[in-house]
């Protein structure tokens, strides 16, 4: 069987983590939040062997995603998401472009 990157990236624990971690946050700051779109095209996760203070960081993803609202969908945002140890998610960050 033969995977596409975007099937790849689809599937990265790191990515799917990042997602619900967002999403769950998005949606507590505002509740019309129906869904987060990752842009599968714009996503790179890197390997980290850093530090937050005293908190170890062992992944960074980078990319694109859509926030999507009940009616609409708006333009892509970046993100930012350091995952830490056990893939837990440690900080999403949304900024507009």
């Amino acid at each position: 069987m033969v995977l596409a990157l975007d099937a790849w990236a689809a599937e990265a624990p790191e990515v799917a983590a990042c997602k619900a971690s967002g999403l769950l946050a998005l949606q507590q700051a505002s509740p019309d939040i129906a869904d987060l779109v990752i842009d599968q095209e714009s996503i790179a996760v890197s390997a980290a062997d850093t530090k937050v203070g005293d908190v170890p960081v062992k992944a960074v993803v980078l990319g694109e995603a859509y926030i999507k609202r009940a009616k609409e969908t708006g333009r892509p945002d970046r993100f930012v998401c350091l995952i830490g140890e056990k893939g837990k998610v440690l900080l999403t960050f949304f900024t507009a472009k």
